[in-house]
């Protein structure tokens, strides 16, 4: 069954507004605060829907709108709006936006994409290994993570010219139906057409495994800078509310069943089938506070896997003429000091 939830890294990387987008202390009211979450699953979602983020946020004078989008392009028309200080976007989402000069900073990592994106050989298309690539035909839709750990894959993983295989753009639907036709080799995507063409397909790698060789792709919580500042307190308990709800998460996603109280959340908040909730959540992966405040994620500077993912996506979307230029680091919009502080408050 198609779950009605998406994931929100799809073809939305370049929702944000172009030019500098400033985000004024007038614009937001002393206590009332709108969030901006999209059709994503994990413990995030669960702790809106059970009320716990309304309970500690409460305790410190604030309200919030938990307001849902349907894509990034309508959270940063928000941002752009001046309706919005924290909201959820995807890596290479957060890279476009900071390259254009939004004073936005990733404070929290709310999924490793992992296993939930694909490389798949149809069968009996000829392809057993990475080598067995070339010349071969490849659907991945363009500009979408997928597509970025594609490429890296192939050139750093695998040392494949790009060139050398017939990579072709295709939404998710398209590749469902190319595939069955036999029009395409291969395809690089994420569910409900990845669960579909696995039916006849085997695996090549996954976006776990490229993560790990190379740098992950994620979907993150960004706070504009200027509004966290001002606002200390939302952010301490905010934080705290998410290293509580991840920690050990990982370690309890296996035993969820479509009964489970978070599964009834976020079906809740976002709709979808519970059994597509539970599989999805098991294809995700969930760090806690310690491994959000590591280099592994956050801490680190220069040498944190965010600031790294954030350099390798700048240059994958000026490759794909979306951005004039890098920054020359990404440094300043990554901070693991709110992770580091909630992660004294867990036991």
């Amino acid at each position: 069954m198609k779950p009605s939830f998406r994931f929100i890294r799809k073809l939305t990387v370049l929702g944000l507004a172009v030019g500098a987008v400033s985000l004024g202390s007038s614009a937001f009211s002393a206590t009332k605060v709108v969030v901006g979450y999209q059709q994503i699953v994990g413990p995030f979602v669960s702790a809106i829907a059970d009320g716990t983020f309304d309970k500690a946020l409460k305790k410190e004078g604030y309200e919030v709108d938990w307001r849902q989008f349907s894509s990034a392009g309508d959270i940063s028309s928000a941002f752009a709006s001046r309706d919005v200080p924290v909201g959820v976007l995807g890596s290479t989402g957060i890279t476009a936006a900071t390259t254009r000069g939004v004073n936005m900073e990733l404070f929290w990592i709310l999924d490793n994409i992992g296993k939930s994106e694909a490389l798949i050989a149809r069968n009996g298309s000829g392809i057993k290994t990475p080598q067995d690539l070339v010349g071969k035909k490849v659907g991945v839709p363009f500009v979408s993570t997928s597509h970025f750990h594609l490429l890296l894959a192939l050139s750093d993983i695998w040392h494949i010219k790009p060139s050398s295989v017939q990579i072709l753009n295709m939404q998710p639907p398209q590749i469902v139906a190319a595939w069955t036709r036999g029009d395409i080799d291969a395809a690089y995507v994420w569910p409900p057409a990845l669960t579909e063409i696995m039916k006849t397909g085997t695996e090549i790698t996954n976006s776990e495994i490229v993560g790990k060789q190379t740098v992950p792709t994620f979907d993150g919580l960004v706070v504009d800078k200027d509004w966290a500042a001002k606002n200390p307190k939302f952010m301490a308990a905010f934080t705290d509310v998410l290293a509580k709800s991840y920690q050990g998460f990982d370690a309890r996603k296996a035993s969820l069943t479509p009964d489970s109280p978070e599964i009834k959340g976020i079906v809740k908040m976002i709709g979808g089938s519970p059994a597509d909730i539970v599989s999805a959540l098991n294809l995700l992966l969930y760090p806690d506070a310690n491994e959000q405040k590591s280099d592994r994620w956050l801490g680190g500077g220069e040498n944190s896997g965010a600031v790294k993912a954030f350099t390798a996506s700048a240059k994958f979307l000026k490759s794909q003429r979306q951005i004039n230029a890098p920054l020359k680091s990404y440094t300043p919009f990554v901070t693991a000091s709110y992770a580091d502080a909630a992660a004294k408050t867990v036991k």
